[in-house]
């Protein structure tokens, strides 16, 4: 547990080791709404690319019979408090896959919720926002 004022609890000490040693462009995959709002307290999105958050498209399969997906609804809301308007990028799944492969951390959660799956790409910090 986190002790210090100011860290959201869900942040780990290693994560937030992890978090402090990404570079601009470096991902993070992690799920849980929870989890996002805290990162997102910490971590600047890139605002270089058209969206710096990305799920995994629903497979043919999946989008035939319908499926829902409300945690994306949830992911949007929290993107958009951090001041992120961009839409979540829709990534096909094995090059999600890939994608979650190379990242620079990955952070088990234990969510459920159906593509759940979340990529964040780290941008940089503004010089007026180191001060």
């Amino acid at each position: 547990m986190v002790v210090l004022k100011g860290i959201p609890a869900l942040l780990s000490p290693e994560l937030l080791y992890a978090l402090a040693r990404m570079g601009h462009g470096d991902t993070i995959g992690l799920g849980i709404p929870q989890l996002l709002e805290a990162v997102l307290k910490l971590l600047p999105l890139d605002t270089y690319v058209e969206s710096p958050a990305a799920v995994m498209e629903l497979v043919s399969s999946d989008k035939e019979r319908g499926l829902q997906t409300p945690v994306w609804k949830s992911y949007q809301s929290i993107l958009l408090e951090a001041g992120c308007s961009s839409p979540l990028e829709k990534i096909e799944r094995f090059e999600f896959y890939q994608q979650a492969k190379k990242a620079f951390a990955v952070v088990a959660t234990g969510e459920t919720a159906l593509y759940g799956n979340l990529i964040l790409k780290k941008g940089v910090l503004a010089p007026e926002a180191l001060i």
